[in-house]
């Protein structure tokens, strides 16, 4: 219902905390999150900023926050009413800018997918095809 078939349900505020999502990904550095439908590559977090700044940004809101450096836009696109859709149609959150700029509040069950290549991924509950970079 989150994904696919709506452009208005999204998870519930803070749901992405009871996940194992925070232990799998905490110590991990740059993450890669992937299309849950298509698999391509959606965002890399963080990235110019700490990891507890893109965690403080999340709980502020309730959704992971990714901002423009951290999306790669290749997949990405920003409808004129602030929805976030991959190019596969996956509809992924909103953007909520705030003082900093834009704010990309992501639905985790959106970023979950596994990568197209098939290769080694690290299974992160509630981000299943999260990578770290090497």
């Amino acid at each position: 219902r989150i994904c696919c078939y709506t452009r208005h349900f999204a998870e519930y505020s803070g749901s992405f905390l009871k996940t194992r999502w925070l232990a799998q990904v905490k110590d991990a550095g740059e993450v890669t999150y992937y299309d849950s439908v298509s698999g391509q590559p959606l965002f890399r977090a963080p990235r110019g900023r700490s990891f507890a700044t893109f965690l403080r940004e999340s709980k502020s809101h309730g959704w992971p926050s990714f901002r423009d450096d951290e999306v790669l836009w290749d997949h990405v696109r920003i409808l004129p009413n602030g929805e976030a859709v991959s190019l596969a149609g996956t509809h992924l959150g909103h953007n909520l800018p705030d003082g900093k700029g834009n704010r990309y509040c992501i639905n985790l069950v959106s970023i979950a997918g596994r990568p197209l290549d098939g290769g080694d991924d690290t299974d992160v509950d509630g981000a299943a095809g999260a990578r770290t970079s090497s």
